[in-house]
């Protein structure tokens, strides 16, 4: 998979996703990665590329030229159009399902704003989607870009070891991940769960499943409405609920 990114600020990203697993599948080929500066793009001798709102207010809005120039820098001479998407607070908000459809694309092209945003007319021309990592606003879409970037990536064949690395990790079931322990057996006065040592892998496996959906019930109870649950599931939520 390929990511192009539209910034003002590319070491922030290389500084970032140029390390650890993101950095290794990169190494290996799984993924491209590319920081495209529009500055590089602006015709401003100073290298500006903001200006004055006409709405007025304040702040300043970024020119629709030099970011057009840099989308197709990557996008130009391609015989398809790359699924592009402005980083934006006005955006759907962004969870593991959006990740893994996206991690069904050849090729993204992720659009960071800066100041008040970006021209309107620029984002009409090539944006396909927008996306919010919550409801709040940022200085910029570089942290919000590197979180799509790193999430969609962990979905791709190769990144992770195996698939189950994060098969039953929180959200990925539309459950919280049950709670997990690791040497020493015993920290502090206290010893991790029975079952765990048993060697008994179907009590294991259902013991997983419980943990997830009482930390679900506690943390994320609505996240319960949309999770796939068994009849058994539901039935030990039921005799959780009331024994409280």
């Amino acid at each position: 998979m390929r990511f192009d990114v539209l910034t003002l600020f590319p070491d922030m990203l290389e500084s970032v996703l140029g390390d650890s697993i993101i950095g290794r599948a990169r190494e290996n080929g799984i993924i491209e990665l590319n920081f495209i500066d529009i500055r590089d793009y602006t015709k401003n001798k100073h290298r500006k590329v903001d200006d004055y709102p006409y709405s007025g207010g304040g702040g300043m809005l970024m020119n629709p030229q030099p970011v057009y120039d840099a989308y197709m820098s990557v996008a130009g001479g391609l015989d398809y159009k790359p699924l592009t998407i402005y980083m934006s607070p006005q955006g759907k908000v962004f969870n593991q399902g959006i990740a893994k459809e996206l991690s069904n694309e050849k090729h993204i092209v992720l659009l960071c704003g800066h100041y008040e945003g970006i021209d309107q007319r620029v984002l009409d021309e090539i944006v396909d989607m927008e996306i919010s990592i919550g409801d709040f606003v940022l200085t910029g879409g570089e942290i919000p870009a590197m979180a799509v970037i790193d999430t969609v990536s962990r979905l791709i064949p190769g990144v992770l070891a195996t698939e189950s690395s994060y098969e039953n990790e929180s959200h990925y079931s539309g459950l919280l991940e049950y709670p997990q322990y690791t040497r020493p057996q015993i920290w502090m006065g206290k010893e991790i769960p029975e079952v765990l040592i048993s060697g008994h892998h179907a009590n294991i496996e259902k013991w997983k499943r419980e943990q997830s959906l009482i930390n679900t019930l506690n943390k994320r109870p609505d996240m319960l409405e949309k999770a796939e649950l068994t009849k058994t599931d539901r039935d030990f939520l039921e005799r959780i609920k009331r024994s409280e």
